[in-house]
């Protein structure tokens, strides 16, 4: 993050915009929106800027600029076009330590003017950091698509009954819980559809209830918390966040705990709620750093502390994911679960790769295989592997891809069938190697690729020099 997002309080603070032409204009409209106290400084001053500080209150000069004219300003515009002004605006500014935005000119800045999708008291700002606003403009015709409209009417009502939910619910997670419940339930979309104060009374009494119900639940000073949490079990896809399901993102955003593997992306990881607990139970081939019984008892033990815990893996919890094991333990402790499945990465890897699984002309059908050795060998039922017509999708195969090409060899496979080992699929750093059964193991470990990777073997590999797309 370049820049640090702020909401500043301009209440009836002097906001002195230097210029007078439409650029100044638009700004100033924005900083009266907002309550500041505008003082627009120019040698001319457009009659619509003038008729705007007449309205609200505010004061023009009709002069050169000069730097003793910033002081006491809570804020300051250059808004000129004439580039010696701005910067001497600018360096003006940044002496006083005066926050100073210049119209299209980043790098005299000390704060960014966003865009804005205004649903007061909900305010969206976006921002490219001043290097694309043409970006930033589709992104708030996306948020002004997405947000619905009476949202402002949904945040005060929200607003309006802080104080009595914190008088009944004293806990801050039981609290936390509670607004989500509410969000999740039919009352914004009452809202939203402008009912009436009949209506509105009517969200009253459910509100009532669901505040006694959930004051019924909250543990009472001095004893423990017998409210039962719940696990959510989640695939975090290959890698590319943009992978992610709907309802991943949404429970993502509610976890108090989050216990993650070591292929869950950085990426991923920042789409976390910020103050949910995350803890790493990765495995490794040689380092189990929490063993999977050990990782059972946390999940059963957090959620009887009445959390909700996010399980996140990578790729999908029933592929390879150990998701089976997880959640025969929660079942026979009693913890409520959801499973949320996620792009395995078999697919998203030979998506992003430009192979296809299966192929009217190539292969009738696939088979996902784990490619872990046990005691240096694989125990596969080879014989089937071989016959043609099908692909074959090797996880954590990279140390044995070797004795997966020998053997498919040694059991009749073509030497020349075509296969392709990915690294890191979906991600900025995904490698593709592709070779044939003879060279493929030679090819990767000249390439030095590194775990994770998805092994691919079949005649659906030679159709990626006309599908790929992805940056490789």
């Amino acid at each position: 993050m370049e820049l640090l997002p702020i909401f500043l309080n301009i209440q009836d603070r002097r906001c002195v915009i230097i210029g007078g032409g439409e650029v100044a204009l638009r700004k100033a409209s924005l900083l009266a929106r907002a309550g500041g106290h505008l003082h627009v400084i120019a040698e001319t001053i457009s009659p619509d800027l003038t008729a705007l500080c007449q309205q609200h209150g505010g004061n023009t000069t009709l002069s050169r600029f000069s730097p003793e004219q910033l002081e006491g300003a809570a804020l300051v515009i250059g808004a000129t076009d004439d580039e010696q002004v701005n910067a001497a605006v600018s360096a003006a500014a940044k002496a006083r330590d005066i926050p100073v935005n210049v119209v299209d000119q980043p790098q005299l800045c000390s704060f960014i003017m966003p865009a804005i999708v205004d649903r007061t008291p909900v305010v969206i700002a976006i921002s490219t950091g001043g290097t694309s606003p043409v970006l930033t403009r589709k992104l708030k015709e996306l948020n002004e698509s997405l947000v619905p409209g009476r949202i402002d009417a949904l945040a005060r009502l929200l607003g309006s009954l802080r104080g009595r939910v914190k008088s009944l619910i004293p806990g801050f997670r039981d609290r936390i819980r509670f607004w989500e419940d509410l969000l999740e339930s039919d009352i914004p979309e009452l809202v939203y559809s402008g009912q009436d104060q009949a209506a509105l009374l009517r969200i009253e009494q459910q509100l009532e209830v669901r505040l006694e119900r959930n004051l019924e639940q909250s543990p009472q000073p001095g004893k423990a918390n017998s409210a039962t949490g719940e696990v959510y079990l989640v695939g975090a896809g290959p890698g590319d966040p943009d992978l992610l399901t709907l309802r991943a993102l949404r429970l993502m955003h509610k976890a108090d705990v989050v216990l993650y593997d070591r292929l869950v992306s950085p990426q991923i990881m920042l789409r976390l709620r910020p103050d949910a607990e995350k803890i790493h139970v990765g495995k490794q081939r040689t380092l189990h750093t929490v063993p999977q019984d050990s990782i059972n008892q946390m999940l059963v033990t957090y959620a009887r502390q009445g959390k909700k815990v996010l399980r996140l893996k990578g790729g999908d919890p029933f592929i390879f994911g150990r998701g089976g094991e997880e959640l025969q333990t929660l079942a026979e402790a009693g913890i409520p679960f959801q499973v949320v499945p996620g792009i395995t990465a078999a697919s998203g890897c030979a998506a992003y790769a430009g192979i296809p699984l299966t192929h009217r002309d190539h292969a009738q059908s696939v088979r996902f295989l784990t490619g872990h050795l046990q005691a240096g060998d694989l125990e596969l039922d080879w014989e089937v592997l071989v016959k043609e017509q099908q692909t074959l999708v090797f996880y954590m195969s990279l140390v044995g891809l070797q004795t997966i090409c020998t053997r498919l060899i040694e059991y009749g496979m073509d030497p020349e069938m075509p296969a392709a080992v990915v690294q890191q699929g979906t991600t900025d750093n995904q490698t593709v190697v592709t070779g044939t059964l003879s060279d493929l193991a030679a090819k990767v470990k000249a390439a030095e690729l590194v775990a994770p990777t998805i092994t691919i073997i079949g005649r659906v590999v030679t159709l990626r020099k006309h599908l790929a797309w992805f940056k490789v």
